[in-house]
């Protein structure tokens, strides 16, 4: 039976966020990804995207800052789901080359280390005190950004240009780098997971994040990613010398953005240059 949304409610414990038609659809799961014959791709390109958390438009992976039983931010939703093995397919680089577990990457979570009163405590006593051991944790807001590698590919049977994502890395200020001085920390990528592994598409499905021009219509991160509901920029493209768009022209911001521009360019050209041969 439906239960009861916040207007039809006759006490506080009939409330529920979700109405028949939620309920229908978080039992079909996410939409199943097409089987694609090779023979159908006239053309594809695989292109790497940061999306930076301090963008506007992606506030929507990064609020809120503190988790809750009800909404909780993209990057808990990850972690979360590798704590409890609904997700496996963990990799460390984009190309998926070596799977890891949870313990393999867990020393980029929590580090534990003793200050150096701590360590003469130690020397003399044989122990060391509690207010002497400092346990970094690394937090929903250390993530700056995530990566994301997808493929653009024209299907001559859809008769248009189509896109799907590969792979989803979170980029943060890791537990290690905390021991750091704040001018040397960098951002590094904590692990990739393949996206259409069928549980972390379930995962991501199953999770919700803030529709902010109408609440009440809750969007699951399967759809937000999918539809690419996002603000990214290119960074890398698939090329002769594995080589990423900083290390072709340079560190100049502009230049970047430029050939990054280019290449988003050049994938539309692709497409109506197939229409009018």
């Amino acid at each position: 039976m439906a239960q009861n949304y916040l207007l039809n409610a006759k006490s506080p414990d009939e409330i529920t966020d979700k109405g028949i038609e939620d309920i229908m659809a978080e039992a079909d799961g996410p939409v199943p990804y097409p089987h694609i014959n090779e023979n159908d791709i006239l053309f594809s390109k695989i292109v790497w995207e940061t999306i930076p958390l301090d963008e506007r438009a992606n506030l929507i992976y990064y609020y809120p800052e503190v988790a809750t039983e009800n909404r909780k931010p993209l990057f808990n939703v990850l972690i979360d789901a590798i704590k409890n093995k609904d997700i496996t397919e963990i990799y460390d680089n984009s190309n998926f080359d070596y799977k890891l577990s949870y313990e393999d990457i867990s020393s980029k979570f929590t580090r534990t280390d003793t200050v150096d009163e701590g360590k003469v405590q130690l020397m003399m006593e044989g122990t060391v005190d509690p207010q002497y051991i400092l346990t970094r944790t690394l937090n929903p807001t250390d993530v700056v950004e995530y990566k994301i590698k997808g493929i653009w590919y024209f299907d001559r049977n859809a008769g248009e240009l189509k896109y799907r994502i590969l792979g989803i890395a979170p980029v943060a200020y890791d537990a290690n780098s905390k021991l750091l001085p704040e001018s040397q920390r960098e951002p590094t990528e904590l692990f990739w997971l393949f996206y259409p592994d069928p549980n972390v598409r379930n995962v991501m499905f199953s999770n919700y994040a803030f529709n902010e021009k109408n609440p009440r219509k809750k969007i699951n991160f399967d759809y937000l990613f999918n539809a690419r509901r996002f603000s990214a920029t290119i960074y890398k493209v698939e090329n002769i010398q594995d080589a990423t768009i900083s290390e072709q022209v340079g560190e100049d911001a502009w230049f970047q953005l430029m050939e990054a521009e280019r290449i988003k360019e050049g994938i539309r050209n692709m497409e109506d240059d197939l229409w009018s041969n």
